[in-house]
């Protein structure tokens, strides 16, 4: 029940995520000419002689997108020779689009090309910062007040500024409003994965992790053929949150972590959801073994009642290490999983078909996974995972950019690797962390995570500089994220830990 109704809410998570690549695409644009029409001759051309007096040409032959002729230039009508030697300037009225894709973007609505081509990437950083800080928020906060009631305000908020931000009158506005949607969004995704995860037992864990993990993938391959069809950035927007209502229903039949309970001292709670799923899964003769007494005796190394924070993750030793290799291993994940992500146009291909099939490929790297995890440990799928895709980004840099075909197909594995690797981890840290500081523990690697997100726009952005720049920075990031991989401890076939205590011992 917990699976499926996390399930449900889950889904508009990777839309979100990925919202960028489309509501931010950037159609094919040329310099709106008209402001050259100055004797009135334009009327009488076709709009094809229109862009030859007016624009100059690309190498490649297609109309420059950031530049026009300062006068218009008639006699190219008749002799198209020696163009360069003409004077151009940046375009003066603004841009004209090809809408035969999109609808509208974000980018025909508020000209977001050419010198403003940063702030067009930067609404996908300001969206990941606000994820950035929401995952600590809500770490912190479904820790001190339980994971349920943070779980509803993560849905309610987070629809609500999503629908809000499909309604913005101004970029400055949309942006203020995306950074709140990431913010509030993010706790359904770090709340939901820790309510799993504390409801089953060792042998299952992998198998919650898996399909948490698969949700993902869902929403990851509808989504692509949701904004096929939904063409216009706003609709999108509306569109992709508005699963978040069926989420907010299901929401009242979820239960608390007894896990949580027990670590904070609310035993009869906890008892009465123990009855509860006992009730649930027909194994009502265990029902005498759950008086408060025995629970009591869970934990009993530490004062119950006391308050955690993400202080308490570096204030011993071994708890500072694990914060640290953690941190750095969910940041080199997350960009180089979101590197290849947000990279979809970059190699020719149609957007919708790229993105799918990038959507897809996580189908079976999660289900690798699954058999993975127990037959090899967590510790060496993950250091696996990373460095095939540090191999597959390796392989995109020396392929020539004109066989756009073999390229996608290595983007495609790449994303496959980085994908597992993403599945891996959320487990993994899980696992690592003891329950009383776990949602601060996830929260904090979640904010770390979505730094790498945030981050990962802007690398794409180093293409300026030198064209496969990009591709060296992501292949760095995946051997770094290997590297630290490598220094964790296992934890396949052991307990979960409760308590900072259980860290300090059993290291």
């Amino acid at each position: 029940m917990i699976i499926v109704i996390n399930f449900i809410g889950r889904f508009t998570m990777p839309c979100h995520f990925m919202l960028n690549n489309f509501i931010a695409a950037v159609p094919s644009h040329h310099c709106d000419i008209s402001s050259l029409d100055d004797r009135g001759v334009f009327s009488n051309l076709s709009q094809a002689e229109k862009l030859v007096v007016g624009i100059p040409v690309n190498e490649d032959g297609t109309p420059s997108s950031c530049e026009m002729f300062a006068e218009p230039q008639y006699h190219l009508l008749f002799n198209s020779s020696n163009v360069t030697e003409l004077p151009t300037v940046s375009c003066q009225t603004g841009w004209v689009y090809d809408n035969t894709t999109f609808k509208s973007t974000l980018t025909s609505e508020w000209d977001l090309v050419c010198d403003r081509r940063g702030k067009n990437k930067a609404t996908a950083t300001i969206f990941f910062v606000g994820v950035m800080f929401g995952a600590m928020s809500f770490g912190s906060l479904s820790d001190r007040f339980g994971r349920r009631i943070m779980l509803l305000v993560s849905y309610v908020s987070g629809m609500i500024f999503a629908i809000a931000s499909a309604f913005s009158t101004s970029y400055i506005m949309f942006a203020v409003l995306r950074f709140f949607t990431g913010f509030c969004i993010t706790g359904i995704v770090i709340v939901s994965t820790v309510l799993s995860m504390e409801w089953v037992d060792i042998k299952h864990r992998k198998l919650v992790g898996v399909i948490d993990n698969l949700s993902w993938t869902f929403g990851n391959t509808v989504f692509a053929v949701i904004a096929y069809f939904v063409t216009d950035w706003r609709w999108l927007i509306v569109t992709v949150t508005s699963p978040v209502t069926l989420g907010i229903v299901t929401w009242r039949w979820m239960p608390e972590s007894a896990r949580w309970l027990i670590a904070n001292g609310k035993l009869e709670r906890a008892q009465m959801y123990l009855k509860k799923c006992a009730k649930m899964n027909q194994t009502e003769e265990l029902i005498d073994t759950l008086k408060t007494e025995t629970l009591s005796t869970i934990v009993v190394t530490e004062k119950r009642n006391r308050t955690y924070s993400y202080l308490d993750l570096i204030r011993t030793p071994k708890m500072r290490k694990l914060a640290l290799r953690t941190g750095i291993l969910w940041f080199c994940v997350a960009t180089t999983f979101y590197g290849i992500s947000f990279n979809i146009t970059g190699f020719g291909l149609n957007i919708y078909l790229t993105q799918f099939v990038y959507a897809l490929i996580e189908l079976p790297a999660k289900v690798s996974v699954y058999f993975l995890l127990d037959g090899i440990g967590r510790r060496s799928t993950e250091v696996g995972a990373l460095l095939m895709a540090f191999v597959c980004l390796g392989i995109n840099i020396v392929v020539p950019k004109d066989m756009s075909v073999a390229r996608t197909v290595v983007a495609v594995i790449g994303k496959g690797f980085s994908s597992a690797s993403f599945a891996t981890v959320v487990l993994y840290s899980s696992e690592l962390y003891p329950t009383v500081v776990r949602q601060n523990g996830m929260g904090y690697n979640s904010f770390m995570a979505r730094f790498g997100v945030a981050v990962a726009p802007l690398i794409l952005l180093l293409d300026e500089v030198w064209k496969e720049l990009p591709q060296v920075v992501l292949c760095g990031t995946a051997v770094l994220g290997a590297t630290v991989a490598r220094t964790l401890s296992e934890t396949r076939h052991r307990c979960l830990p409760e308590t900072i205590e259980d860290i300090e011992q059993q290291w």
